[in-house]
C-alpha cells in the first residue's frame, strides 16, 4: 500500500516534471545548516494549527515530521552562526520558549509547512563561495541491500521529489482529467483521512469530493476552487504519509514461514524463530511487535492454536474474536497494548500474522495494519514444527512467548451436565475474568458467604465426562478421605489427589457448617471435591483459617459439608446428584475419577 501511495505522488510529479527549472545556487554544505526548533506536537494536526500561529508573528517558519509520531516547529535553514544570533535575539525578546535549541538539518523528516515546500536542504542564507565546489561535497554511498529472508532489511531514504511549479484552474483540471483510477482513490483516502471527506472511495469526483477539496485547500492556505493541482495533490499526500514517517515500511518475502508481507521494519526487527512464530521484536522505544504464525496442520490443529493463543499475554481478554473452520481473528485490547491477529488454513497450512501496538496510538497503528493487511501473500514453505531455539525454555512461555497469568487460581468440580461447576466463593471476589482450564469464561450463578461457596457457569456450554456424585449418608469418623485439587495453580496440567482421614464433622469453635480434616492441603487445593474412598463427594476443601491470626498445624483442614452444599443448589434451581457410599476404589481408578470431574478455575 505504502509503495503504492508513493508511486502515486510521483506519477502526480512527472505530470508536470518537464515545466520544472533547475535552481542554480549551490548547496552549503550540510554540517553547516540548522535550524532553531522551537516546539514539538504530538499530532499533525495541532502542529499545523502551532506552525500557522507562529507565522503569523515571525518569518522563516517551518513544520517537519521528527519520526515516532511527533512533528516540530523550526526556524531556518540558517548557517550555525546565524542560528545562534537568532536564538540569542528571540530568546531575549521572549519571542520563543525557553528551551528552544539549535537543531542540524538532518533531524528533520518530511516537510509539511509552508505548504508544498519540502526539506532538500537548499539553504536560504548567503552561501560562502568556498562551500559551492560540487567536488567538496561527500559522494553519496549506495543503500545497503534488503534481505528477503526475515532479516530486517535497511530502508533507503525516500528520494525527495523537487518543487512543483503552481498551476492554472485550467492546467490543473488538465492535469486531473489524466489521473488513473488508483490515483483518484488514493486522493478520496487521504481526504478522508484529513477529515474532509466522508463518502465512498469510488474515484467519482462528484459534488461531495468537491467540496471536500475546497475545504482542504482552505485550511491549507490555498484558493478554494474545489479541483486539486498537481502541487496540491502532491501536498496533500504527503500529508497523508507523514504519519507513518519512521515506520520503515519494507516489503518482506520470508521463506521459512511462507509469507510475503510489508512489515514495519522502522519499528520492528526480527528476532527468532519459535515454531509456530516467526518473532520479531521491538526496534527503538515504540513497543511494536509483530508476529508471523506458520505451521502445517488441519482444522484441528487451526482450533488448537486459537485456544493457545487465549493464554499469551500479548493478547488482552478484552476484544473480539472471531473462528470458523477456515480460520480466526483475534483483537485483544486494553490500556497497555492492542493486539490483532488474523490466521488462516489453507491447503494443509496453518498461516497468519499478528501486530501488537501501543494503546492510545489509533492512527499509525490502523495504518500500519491496514498495509500488511493488503500486503499480506502466502508464498511457497511453511515453518518446520522442530525450529525451534533454546533459550529462555519455560513453563511460562509458548513458543517463545510469555504466557498470561491469572490474579489467583485454585480448583472447581463439574456438578451438572451442562458444565455447571462448584468452587471457593474466597476466589471469585474481586474477579474481572473467570476462566475454567484458562480457556472456557464463565460467570457466578450464586454464593454462599457463609458456607464459603459459589456456583460458576460457563459461557458456552461445556460437556464433562463426569459431574459429582454427592454422598448422602454419614461418613464414620477416621474414614479414609481424599482432595483433589490444582495444588500448584495450574502448572501441572492434571489434578492431584492428597489422602488423609475424617477428623470430626465440626469445626474447631463447633461450627456445624464445616467438616474437619486430617489432610496436609495446598491453597491451590482449595474449593477442590472431597472424595470418600468410593469416590463421592463429601464436601468442598475450604482456605486454612483460623480465629484470632493463629497458626494451624499443617495436617488440619476443612470442608464445606456436603449435605448443605446440596441444600444450597437445589434451593437455586440446581439438581446434582446424589447417593449413598458406594464400593471403594483402588487410588488409580480414584484419580481417574478425579482428572475428569475436577477443572482449575482462574480469577484474572
Amino acid at each position: 500500500m505504502i509503495q503504492r501511495l508513493i508511486s502515486v505522488f510521483f506519477a502526480m510529479v512527472l505530470v508536470v516534471a518537464s515545466t520544472l527549472v533547475q535552481d542554480g545556487a549551490s548547496a552549503q554544505a550540510a554540517d553547516d545548516i540548522v535550524f532553531i526548533q522551537v516546539e514539538a506536537r504530538t499530532s499533525l494536526a495541532s502542529a499545523q494549527d502551532t506552525v500557522r500561529d507562529y507565522s503569523g508573528r515571525l518569518p522563516d517558519v517551518n513544520g517537519f515530521a521528527l519520526g515516532g509520531g511527533w512533528y516540530g516547529i523550526a526556524l531556518g535553514p540558517y548557517t550555525r552562526a546565524q542560528a545562534e544570533a537568532r536564538l540569542n535575539e528571540l530568546l531575549q525578546a521572549r519571542r520563543i520558549p525557553a528551551d528552544s535549541y539549535i537543531e542540524a538539518r538532518e533531524t528533520f523528516g518530511q516537510q509539511f509547512w509552508p505548504v508544498g515546500v519540502n526539506n532538500d536542504g537548499a539553504p536560504v542564507v548567503p552561501v560562502p563561495q568556498d562551500t559551492a565546489d560540487p567536488a567538496a561535497q561527500p559522494a553519496p554511498q549506495p543503500a545497503p541491500q534488503a534481505d528477503p529472508v526475515a532479516e530486517a532489511p535497511v530502508v533507503a531514504p525516500e528520494p525527495i521529489a523537487p518543487e512543483i511549479p503552481e498551476e492554472t484552474l485550467q492546467e490543473a483540471r488538465a492535469s486531473e482529467r489524466a489521473l488513473t483510477r488508483e490515483e483518484r482513490d488514493a486522493l478520496q483516502i487521504a481526504l478522508q483521512w484529513a477529515g474532509f471527506y466522508n463518502g465512498g472511495i469510488d474515484g467519482a469526483f462528484g459534488p461531495g469530493t468537491r467540496a471536500s477539496m475546497s475545504r482542504w485547500q482552505e485550511a491549507n492556505d490555498f484558493d478554494p476552487t474545489g479541483v486539486l493541482s498537481t502541487r496540491q495533490r502532491a501536498v496533500l499526500l504527503g500529508q497523508y504519509n507523514a504519519v507513518l514517517d519512521g515506520m520503515g515500511m519494507e516489503l518482506v518475502q520470508d521463506v521459512r514461514t511462507g509469507i510475503s508481507m510489508e512489515l514495519p521494519l522502522g519499528v520492528v526487527e526480527f528476532d527468532r524463530y519459535e515454531s509456530p512464530f516467526a518473532i520479531y521484536k521491538p526496534k527503538g522505544d515504540l513497543g511494536a511487535r509483530v508476529i508471523l504464525v506458520s505451521q502445517p496442520g488441519d482444522a484441528g490443529n487451526l482450533a488448537g492454536l486459537y485456544e493457545i493463543m487465549q493464554t499469551l499475554e500479548i493478547i488482552p481478554v478484552e476484544g473480539e474474536r472471531r473462528r470458523d473452520a477456515r480460520g480466526f481473528t483475534i483483537t485483544g485490547e486494553n490500556d497497555r497494548i492492542v493486539t490483532r491477529f488474523e490466521v488462516g488454513l489453507q491447503n494443509g497450512e496453518i498461516k497468519g500474522f499478528g501486530l501488537v501496538w501501543p494503546a492510545g496510538d489509533e492512527e499509525r497503528r490502523t495504518r500500519v495494519l491496514k498495509i500488511m493487511q493488503d500486503s499480506y501473500a502466502r508464498i511457497d514453505g511453511v515453518l518446520d514444527p522442530a525450529l525451534v531455539s533454546d533459550d529462555d525454555q519455560s513453563v511460562d512461555l509458548v513458543s517463545g512467548l510469555k504466557v498470561r497469568t491469572a490474579k489467583a487460581s485454585a480448583t472447581g468440580f463439574f456438578i451438572e451436565a451442562r458444565g455447571t461447576v462448584l468452587t471457593s466463593s474466597a476466589l471469585v471476589a474481586g474477579c474481572e475474568r473467570l476462566t475454567l482450564n484458562g480457556v472456557h469464561d464463565a460467570r457466578v450463578l450464586a454464593v454462599d458467604e457463609g458456607l464459603g461457596i459459589a456456583v460458576l457457569t460457563p459461557v458456552e456450554r461445556l460437556a464433562p465426562r463426569r459431574v459429582a456424585q454427592f454422598r448422602s449418608g454419614d461418613l464414620r469418623l477416621q474414614s479414609e478421605v481424599a482432595v483433589a485439587g490444582f495444588s500448584f495453580g495450574g502448572v501441572l496440567t492434571a489434578p492431584t489427589l492428597t489422602f488423609g482421614t475424617l477428623e470430626d464433622v465440626r469445626g474447631l469453635g463447633g461450627e456445624d457448617s464445616v467438616k474437619r480434616l486430617a489432610l496436609s492441603a495446598l491453597p491451590g487445593d482449595v474449593g477442590g471435591p472431597v472424595f470418600d474412598s468410593g469416590g463421592t463427594v463429601l464436601g468442598m476443601l475450604l482456605p486454612k483459617e483460623a480465629p484470632g491470626g493463629r497458626v494451624l498445624p499443617e495436617q488440619v483442614s476443612f470442608a464445606a459439608k456436603g449435605e448443605m452444599i446440596l441444600d444450597f443448589l437445589r434451593n437455586n434451581g440446581i439438581q446434582p446428584v446424589s447417593r449413598g457410599g458406594l464400593t471403594p476404589l483402588a487410588p488409580e481408578d480414584l484419580t481417574n475419577l478425579a482428572a475428569e470431574m475436577t477443572v482449575l478455575v482462574s480469577c484474572w
